[in-house]
């Protein structure tokens, strides 16, 4: 695992460079495809099976004609906010390396996602849900807020820091969702939360795939780091899909200038 760890970071960074080189216009298209994905594949995690027009509709901000679909759009669009979000946080240069991300942080994902709740202050369960998506353990209600702060902790722990960054992000998900704090939406914070590691490190967002479903329910189950794999090769597949479609549209662009 360690040495695929480093042969993903070279590519990584291979990726980096692309992105670099390429036209605004051409990187802010390639991230556009890949919020549609990010976002159909992250619901279909929870069940949710989107069709690729209502996720341009919610997206591109149409007119809706059908006032049935309007709680899904506006659950596309708060999704949207929130990745955007992510890739706003991530990019901030970290003034001192603890401390970065806090509980205040992930009530802010929550609230973007779930802004019903937001005036609220985003208040934690207060049972155990018995019809949810996820059925694996997870903390009784009133031990959330100390799981919480000691998850913020261990993210700032000298242990942790030293961590693979792939590994320190997929492990946050994991804990994060043992702890399960809102009924509604704590799979998402969750995957969002290892997003914004991984983005702050200077790796592309890890999709878990909708055909991967079962296993990411079966992992997260499971009392191991079963989600470090399965985060290393969705992380794999979006590093590698990446790096097709920057190479593909130079290989492209000299094909036609050989042609004029």
């Amino acid at each position: 695992m360690e040495n695929r760890s480093f042969e993903l970071d070279a590519r990584a960074e291979t990726l980096r460079e692309r992105r670099q080189r390429a036209a605004q216009s051409i990187v802010a298209d390639f991230d556009e495809k890949l919020d549609v994905s990010w976002i159909y594949h992250d619901h279909a995690l929870e069940g949710v099976v989107l069709s690729y027009h209502e996720l341009k509709a919610a997206i591109d901000k149409r007119i809706i004609s059908d006032v049935t679909l309007i709680p899904m759009y506006e659950e596309i669009k708060n999704y949207k906010s929130a990745i955007e979000w992510v890739r706003e946080v991530a990019k901030q240069p970290l003034k001192r390396k603890k401390g970065s991300i806090t509980i205040d942080t992930l009530r802010a994902l929550h609230g973007i996602l779930t802004p019903e709740e937001r005036p609220k202050g985003s208040p934690y369960r207060k049972d155990n849900p018995l019809h949810r998506t996820y059925y694996h353990e997870i903390a009784q209600p009133d031990k959330i807020p100390a799981r919480l702060k000691k998850l913020v902790e261990w993210l700032d722990s000298e242990e942790t820091l030293h961590l693979h960054a792939i590994e320190r992000a997929a492990r946050a998900h994991y804990q994060f969702m043992a702890v399960y704090p809102w009924s509604k939406n704590s799979g998402k914070v969750a995957r969002l939360f290892m997003n914004l590691l991984l983005l702050r490190d200077g790796y592309p967002p890890a999709v878990i795939h909708s055909i991967e479903r079962q296993r990411y329910y079966d992992v997260l189950r499971a009392e191991n780091a079963g989600l470090v794999p399965l985060v290393t090769e969705s992380l794999d597949n979006a590093v590698e899909t990446a790096i097709r479609f920057f190479e593909e549209l130079r290989e492209a662009r000299r094909a036609a200038r050989k042609a004029s």
